[in-house]
């Protein structure tokens, strides 16, 4: 019965975005045995992973018995052995985004069934940013009661049932707990406490550089829902070669989605405004930054159709949009440019 309930809390909740490429959750170490860690915990042999991770954290140490997995550079196996030994599915996510080298470690309970794995990876350029935004947003409304909570850790953190999520500098890690011998209350209590220690201890020693993307900095912090935003490499908006930028999402008398887009030069941004001009039905609008459109996107056939106020400024483009998932509680095209108007400045 025990492990019924156990599926259902772990397999059966809709309380987790679409997650390729996360691990599967690790197996019962054979150390999770009473006392553990009554040796101070293992030891993390790779010297490049090391200062990472702290031998105890909590009620738990490191598996006495593990042996980190390490991958890409300076790592015992290739970047490309994560499709075939690490990850549960989604490996070219891994790699859409940029990484570079990964590590698995396990940590156990001193006492108990309990066990969580560790996966730190280092991504190039912004892609650590990229790939933990894309775990929370994208698919899931953050509004949702079963959405990952935000969770305090140096950087930027999320705590969900039996996972948790973190992002600072160039690395992304995931904490997956794992104890077949709990109730599901009992599960998500013990998880939420090993999973938001390891996660701050962890954070705390990752490089603070490459920071938050200056697309990201650009979305007002006024009305934006914990966790709701989405940050995308390249094709903002679905425009190709429209370049990064990041979409915020956003809850006030109606909920909205704001657009931002940072360059290096106007010509750049002035690029992202006339890609949107040449939409079928896009319209110039006058009084508005130093120049703006009017246009409405559809990503898919099967998607509702947004409705975008969008305006350059000097180097940076904004724009204000309708919400896909309350598409009937919009704001009026009147409403989006007032916002537009008052982010601009």
């Amino acid at each position: 019965m025990r492990w019924l309930l156990l599926l259902l809390v772990v397999c059966g909740c809709k309380d987790e975005p679409r997650s390729q490429g996360t691990p599967p959750p690790p197996p019962p170490s054979a150390s999770a045995t009473t006392a553990a860690c009554v040796g101070g915990g293992g030891q993390v042999a790779d010297a490049t992973s090391k200062p990472f991770f702290p031998r105890t954290a909590s009620d738990y140490c490191l598996d006495p018995h593990g042996d980190e997995k390490t991958y890409g550079d300076h790592g015992k196996l290739g970047i490309d052995e994560l499709c075939t030994t690490a990850l549960d599915g989604g490996c070219e996510e891994y790699k859409k985004f940029g990484v570079t080298r990964s590590v698995i470690v396990h940590y156990v309970a001193n006492a108990g069934a309990g066990s969580v794995e560790v996966f730190l990876s280092r991504f190039g350029g912004d892609g650590a940013y990229a790939i933990y935004t894309t775990r929370l947003t994208g698919e899931i409304d953050p509004t949702d009661e079963h959405a990952p909570r935000p969770l305090a850790v140096s950087g930027l953190g999320a705590l969900g049932n039996g996972k948790a999520y973190a992002t600072r500098g160039p690395f992304f890690l995931e904490l997956t707990y794992s104890n077949d011998q709990e109730t599901p209350d009992q599960f998500k209590k013990s998880a939420e406490t090993i999973l938001s220690a390891l996660a701050k201890r962890i954070s705390e020693t990752l490089p603070t550089e490459p920071d938050v993307p200056a697309s990201s900095k650009l979305l007002p912090d006024a009305e934006r829902i914990p966790n709701g935003v989405m940050y995308f490499q390249k094709d903002v908006l679905g425009i190709a070669g429209g370049g990064a930028g990041a979409i915020g999402y956003y809850r006030g008398a109606r909920r909205y989605r704001v657009v931002a887009a940072s360059r290096d030069t106007a010509d750049q941004a002035k690029d992202l405004i006339h890609s949107l001009r040449t939409k079928p039905g896009a319209l110039p609008l006058a009084s508005l930054g130093d120049e703006a459109a009017h246009v409405v996107l559809q990503a898919t056939p099967d998607r509702p159709k947004i409705e975008w106020i969008v305006a350059r400024k000097g180097t940076n483009v904004v724009g204000v949009g309708d919400e896909e998932f309350a598409p009937q509680d919009h704001l009026s095209t009147d409403e989006k440019t007032a916002k537009v108007r008052s982010i601009l400045k």
